[in-house]
């Protein structure tokens, strides 16, 4: 997810505080460019895409430009592209609450807290940003960015795509291997499904999942007799699958008697039924996979050498999600359409707060993980858009320390890690030390909010700044 850190940010402030128009020029610092919309009538010129990148409206009680604005706002359709951050204090929130019910992005509590300000500012930026980026992956669905059930514009997936494309109509056996969740099956479906033998079957088999001492039998088949219980003929998969591919995962999980027989096959191109002697040709292109490394098992003996090198020919590496985070965006929306149509509820989008979290998530379980998330949320989901309250509580809580302690000072990440450990210290003071009702307070867990306390810091580190509004001069608490 792209940071606006580097960007400057282009703020348009309708006040009539021109004391606070001033220094908000100078307070923001270079990131950011404050123009003085000089107590602007509310109009959709204002509100369209590339006017400004955010607007700050700061209402005084009874405001008439306050009511204009809101009825403006209820009647706009459709939702303001440009987003809106309101500025009041105690004795206008109220009213001011009502207006972000219409629409409005964000309120920021008078006198001003300059990081708590900064930080609103660019989470309206990048939410603003994720828009954009979720209008272009549906730009590039329409266009079927992808390969074959592949899906990915990163530089990890092209490379991914150009091999599929390079192996595609070999016999020769490629390797696909990987951490589970990566999508090896969907890699060897689109070898098979670009290549020459798309017309015949693709067959599947996990070798992880039958018994060892099954293996042998629903690999090569077996006649009529061969062992107790073979009541009938039955052909193997590698019989099943005639011309076209067999696949098979995870062949780390063989054991070395079915590696020997199954070594034989590659050389032979041949290979008989359990209680026959006729042998039968090998039609099928074989594509393997693994999430296992199979050199380190080599040199440990439980993989045999000649075998590796005899299925190594040709090696596909499936990218774990956290190495092309970039296509995030367009994996969520593939999986919203897929299941809302699959599970009959009508999803339209997916909110950008929502997504945010989803792209800084490291996904240990891979693109299978994220698909199981959107399916939970999609399930959960009670409106037209997904929302953060949709998603697992895992995605919702993550550590701050596992995903934002790395990134640099000043970064929209960091701020917003730093403003919720702000809130959460907050509470527990307004809530006179009760950390379950302070938790409650907030729509979190306890656990979550002990996370977050874990991580805020001393009375002498917090350095807030204030810009005051009630009277003309600046005042600074300490830290500017």
């Amino acid at each position: 997810m792209a940071s606006p850190v580097n960007c400057v940010i282009l703020v348009g402030i309708l006040s009539k505080d021109t004391t606070l128009v001033m220094s908000l020029s100078s307070v923001l610092g270079s990131d950011f460019r404050v123009m003085d919309v000089a107590d602007s009538e509310p109009s959709e010129e204002l509100l369209r895409d590339g006017h400004f990148d955010a607007l700050l409206l700061d209402f005084e009680p009874a405001s008439p430009l306050l009511q204009r604005w809101a009825s403006f706002l209820e009647s706009a359709e459709p939702q303001p592209s440009v987003p809106m951050i309101l500025l009041a204090g105690d004795e206008n929130r109220r009213q001011t609450l009502a207006l972000i019910g219409a629409r409005a992005h964000g309120y920021v509590r008078k006198p001003l807290v300059v990081p708590e300000l900064r930080a609103m500012l660019r989470g309206a930026y990048e939410r603003r940003s994720l828009r954009g980026e979720l209008a272009a992956v549906r730009r590039q669905l329409e266009n079927r960015v992808g390969l074959e059930g592949l899906i990915g514009s990163s530089a990890a997936m092209q490379l991914v795509f150009k091999l599929v494309r390079k192996v595609a109509n070999l016999d020769a056996s490629v390797l696909i291997v990987g951490e589970s969740g990566t999508g090896k099956e969907l890699i060897a479906r689109a070898i098979h499904n670009v290549g020459n033998r798309s017309k015949h079957p693709f067959v599947a088999l996990s070798c992880g999942a039958i018994p060892e001492t099954l293996i042998e039998a629903e690999l090569f088949g077996h006649e009529k007799g061969a062992f107790t219980g073979s009541v009938g003929t039955r052909e193997g998969y590698l019989e099943q699958a005639g011309n076209g591919t067999l696949f098979l995962d995870e062949i780390g999980e063989l054991s070395l008697p079915i590696q020997v027989k199954l070594l034989r096959v590659l050389q032979q191109r041949e290979f008989s039924r359990l209680g026959s002697s006729r042998s039968i040709p090998l039609k099928a292109r074989l594509v393997l996979a693994t999430h296992r490394d199979l050199e380190q098992m080599v040199s440990q003996g439980t993989f045999r050498q000649d075998l590796f090198y005899r299925v190594n020919v040709m090696n596909i590496e499936a990218p774990p999600l956290r190495e092309h985070a970039q296509d995030i965006p367009v994996l969520v929306q593939h999986f919203l359409r897929h299941y809302s149509e699959l599970y009959g509820k009508p999803m339209e989008s997916i909110e950008p707060d929502a997504l945010a979290l989803l792209q800084r998530y490291h996904w240990p379980g891979n693109v299978r993980e994220l698909e199981n998330v959107m399916q939970h949320a999609i399930i959960m989901a009670e409106g037209l858009s997904l929302e953060v309250g949709d998603l697992p509580k895992n995605i919702r809580e993550q550590e701050p320390s596992d995903v934002e302690d790395f990134l640099p000072s000043g970064s929209f990440e960091r701020l917003l890690r730093d403003y919720k450990i702000k809130l959460a210290t907050n509470a527990v003071e307004q809530c006179n030390g009760n950390k379950t009702i302070a938790a409650q307070s907030l729509s979190i867990s306890r656990a979550y909010l002990h996370r977050l306390l874990r991580h805020a810091p001393g009375p002498a580190e917090s350095g807030v700044t204030e810009i005051g509004i009630t009277n003309s001069p600046l005042t600074f608490a300490s830290g500017q």
